[in-house]
């Protein structure tokens, strides 16, 4: 593993820790359950937390550990449309959908 991705895991694990709430009230979110409508009415804070991991994750393996603002935005934008048209599919799938491999 690259030290690149541990240091974005211990990034993420601070995230996850500061969060004070999290989607529908779980201590956990299964991006392979929760539906578009559900993740487009969560906080903004919460919407920002998945992003910021769903970037990490499909990020490239040998990536170097650069967060971009622009590009994130711009995914943003992509998952928001996309869910906004498909409310009943899976985050997960609409993510699998627009930023897979």
């Amino acid at each position: 593993m690259k030290a690149s991705h541990i240091v974005l895991g211990f990034a993420a694990a601070f995230l996850c820790q500061a969060a004070t709430a999290t989607l529908a009230q779980a201590d956990v979110l299964d991006l392979g359950t929760v539906k578009c409508k559900d993740f487009l009415n969560s906080s903004k804070e919460e919407i920002g937390y998945t992003l910021a991991w769903l970037d990490g994750y499909y990020m490239d393996e040998d990536a170097a550990a650069i967060i971009d603002f622009d590009k994130l935005k711009a995914n943003s934008g992509k998952l928001g449309a996309y869910c906004g048209e498909h409310p009943d599919v899976g985050v997960g799938t609409a993510a699998e959908e627009l930023f897979g491999k």
